[in-house]
């Protein structure tokens, strides 16, 4: 009974829901008439209007009074009817409940009791559409068809389900007897009616036990009723009940998917194909339009036929099932352009079941029959339309590059690499034929680029191994780029991105060692060379990547779209290759290695970043600007702080002025000094007094340069300092450069305050040569500072 009571809600909402519909259709309508009706509008130059006697139309011809549509007349005036007859229905199934619990009648005559509800039902239907009082009122007939549909359902199922009076078989007879007869009520009746059929003919094999008499005559019942209810549609012009018989259909095949076991799932598949095919058929010709609506049965045919293949591990049936499918959506879509998403839908979920299916000749067979069916219709009918450019270039290279990098057993390499070649060159030819000028945006210039690139890279992988990923995604690059450079064609500028996207997932094992290198570098481990990737994979993954990037960001095109984005992998690509490759000279995998190199690598891997950044400093100011911070931050971080050769003992070498530790300070000053539009001269001043700090540590100590200030250091501080004051502001001041001056008086008030507060301790004529070289110092710079400023407003510069 509960079951029962769900269908008549069911129908109770179906029904709402056609009336409100049908509500606004009248709305809409009449709204349009009173557009169509109404005058223009008065204009103030119009000449007056000259009121004439309208001309009598016929009665047939005036416009009808328009419905009052309220709440009110939906309440009072429709709802109780439906109502009463779901009562009548519900009466009719309370008397035999009733009749059960009491004990009157035997199980035969209690359905004998129900059955006759029913006909009389249809028949007091058939009634109302003649007598004079009710056939003016078409809905006393719509809900009595309708309770007695429904009614019938509910007698079969005590029948059949409750009492075991009706052997399945015979169910399912009376099934298909019953859904004919309500569909005939239907087309006297019209869409309440067709909505009750509808509800119970898909409801009833639940209740009646959908396994009882086998899925065979199960899925004949529901072949029958959609059949008929597609008929239907077609014929009173419903696209609602195709599209929901349409939706029962997959809800059915869902179900038994999953209910049923691997013996029987063979008959859903092929039901599933017929139904899809219906359907797609069906949708149009009950005047559907919407191309969704009209994509939509092919589209739930190859999702569930997608489930299904796994399930019946991918046999040749469950191939032939989706391959059927497959080439359907193609054939439709050939004679309708609108509906070539389908086989696009139908590409892409083949290429997922290509992945998961086993190492298996079918599988290869597949796959063929997928490049075939696929390329070969997008080929023959790419100038038509984009999408079936689109459905080239994915039935080309997606089967072949999924089994290839998946299953690589099902053909030796040298068949592999035969294969490739003739896919890529189906490839050239499809972006040859859209080469034409003014189609740079053509999806088959960029597709069939695409696809030729991809399979490329899959011939030289089969040719020359694994191995050579990284030079094959290089070489793609590079010619895709080049490519669009000469069909100037943006998006395909920016495709080439594509195979360096590809390549950085063929990396991943090096880039994440590089990444764990940085992660234990910048705490300050000293032998991070250890997790350096080896130079092999640099040499075929990394540089190769980097060396392509870096060729198309050399013109105006670069990779389109992509080009700010691509400019920065490309450039953590060329970084990560240099450092990876300057590591491995010195090769510093112990502490002793450390204390003889590891000064002297850092200072090289340094000076290497800051000199590429000078020289990028014009072409890629801000690429540029980027990497000579990160080379200042390591002088900073590791050479000055973490690292530095006065705490962590490192050789610098024994030659005075001409050792590491005075050279990498000169040498980054002199880039920073140099660098373009003076944006690195604070830092080239820093690094001036380093250089000239390092020059007095190093006569002091010697190679290495750990141990305390002696009181000789102490002093050649001063004295250096001091004198590169005096040379900052000698240039400051015939240069008229006020960063010097201004550098230079500030690196003498410093010296002061060193000598008064640290030379002080001093003894014998250091501490005197301290004092008098200052005292000299300062009045000699103010001596000269006066007269520059007495020269400057002359001179028309102004104070500084």
């Amino acid at each position: 009974m509960n079951g029962f009571l769900l269908i008549l809600l069911t129908v109770l909402a179906a029904l709402l829901i056609d009336t409100r519909r049908r509500l606004a259709r009248v709305e809409r309508r009449l709204e349009t008439l009173d557009r169509a009706e109404a005058p223009p509008p008065m204009r103030v130059a119009d000449p007056p209007i000259v009121r004439r006697r309208p001309p009598a139309f016929p009665a047939a011809l005036s416009r009808p009074a328009r419905p009052r549509l309220d709440l009110e007349s939906l309440i009072g005036g429709r709802l109780p009817i439906w109502i009463g007859g779901i009562a009548l229905v519900l009466a009719g199934f309370f008397l035999v409940r009733a009749a059960i619990d009491s004990g009157w009648f035997g199980p035969g005559v209690r359905i004998a009791l129900a059955a006759l509800l029913a006909v009389v039902l249809a028949a007091g239907s058939e009634l109302a559409r003649r007598l004079p009082a009710t056939r003016d009122d078409v809905r006393i007939g719509q809900v009595l068809a309708g309770a007695g549909v429904a009614s019938a359902y509910g007698t079969l199922y005590l029948a059949a389900a409750l009492y075991h009076l009706i052997a399945p078989l015979g169910a399912f007879i009376l099934l298909l007897a019953i859904t004919g007869a309500g569909l005939a009520l239907a087309m006297r009746h019209g869409p309440p009616t067709a909505i009750m059929a509808l509800t119970g003919g898909f409801l009833a094999p639940l209740v009646a036990g959908y396994d009882a008499a086998g899925v065979a005559p199960l899925i004949i019942y529901l072949a029958l009723l959609l059949g008929a209810l597609f008929a239907l549609a077609v014929r009173r012009g419903w696209s609602w009940l195709a599209a929901t018989s349409a939706a029962a259909g997959f809800g059915w095949t869902g179900f038994l998917t999953l209910a049923l076991d691997g013996g029987e799932r063979p008959v859903i598949g092929a039901f599933v194909v017929a139904l899809a095919l219906a359907a797609t058929f069906a949708l149009p010709a009950s005047g559907a339009r919407s191309l969704h609506l009209r994509i939509a049965p092919m589209a739930l045919g190859l999702a569930q036929l997608f489930a299904l293949a796994p399930i019946l591990d991918f046999s040749p049936l469950a191939w032939a099932f989706y391959l059927t499918l497959a080439a359907a959506a193609v054939v439709l879509a050939w004679r309708e352009e609108r509906l070539v998403p389908a086989p696009l839908i139908a590409a892409l979920l083949i290429l997922v079941l290509l992945m998961m299916a086993p190492v298996a000749a079918m599988t290869g067979v597949a796959g063929l029959i997928v490049t075939v069916l696929f390329g070969g219709a997008g080929l023959a009918r790419s100038r038509e339309a984009r999408n079936w450019a689109v459905l080239a270039a994915t039935g080309l290279a997606g089967p072949l590059a999924v089994l290839q990098l998946g299953t690589p057993q099902l053909l030796p390499r040298p068949l592999w690499a035969i294969v490739a070649l003739a896919v890529a060159g189906a490839g050239l030819w499809l972006a040859w034929r859209h080469r034409a000028p003014g189609e740079g945006r053509d999806p088959g210039l960029v597709g069939g680029a695409l696809a030729a690139a991809a399979a490329g890279v899959l011939a030289i992988i089969a040719l020359a191994g694994d191995g050579a990923v990284g030079v094959a995604l290089a070489l793609a690059t590079l010619a895709m780029a080049e490519a669009a450079r000469r069909s100037d064609s943006t998006p395909l500028a920016t495709a080439a991105a594509l195979p360096l996207a590809v390549g950085l997932v063929a990396a991943y094992r090096p880039l994440g060692d590089l990444i764990e290198t940085l992660a234990i570098a910048l705490p300050g481990e000293e032998l991070a060379y250890r997790q350096v990737p080896p130079v092999a994979d640099v040499l075929r993954l990394l540089l190769p990547l980097a060396l392509a990037g870096l060729w198309p960001l050399r013109g105006e095109r670069g990779f389109g779209r992509l080009t700010r984005p691509a400019s920065i992998v490309v450039g953590l690509l060329s970084v990560s290759s240099a450092y990876a490759l300057l590591k491995q000279p010195l090769a510093i995998a112990d502490a002793a290695g450390f204390a003889a190199w590891g000064f002297i690598e850092r200072a090289i891997i340094t000076l290497v970043a800051l000199a590429a950044a000078w020289a990028l400093a014009n072409r890629a100011p801000r690429a540029a600007l980027v990497l000579a911070v990160a080379g200042l931050a390591r002088i900073m971080w590791f050479d000055l702080f973490l690292l530095s050769p006065v705490f962590a003992p490192q050789s610098v070498g024994p030659l005075p002025v001409l050792n590491t530790a005075v050279l990498l300070p000169a040498l980054a000053a002199l880039i920073c000094w140099r660098w373009p539009a003076k944006r690195l001269r604070l830092p080239a001043l820093a690094l001036m007094l380093v250089a000239a700090l390092a020059v007095v540590r190093q006569a002091a100590h010697g190679t290495i340069l750990t141990g305390p200030v002696g009181t000789g250091e102490n002093w050649g501080y001063s004295a250096v300092m001091l004198l590169l004051a005096l040379g900052w502001l000698w240039r400051g001041l015939v240069g008229d450069a006020r960063d010097l001056r201004f550098a230079g008086l500030g690196l003498a008030m410093l010296v002061a305050l060193k000598v008064f507060t640290i030379d002080v301790a001093l003894e014998g004529l250091l501490r005197v040569v301290s004092f008098l070289g200052i005292g000299v110092t300062l009045i000699a710079i103010s001596w000269a500072y006066t007269r520059f400023l007495k020269r400057e407003p002359a001179g028309g510069q102004g104070s500084p």
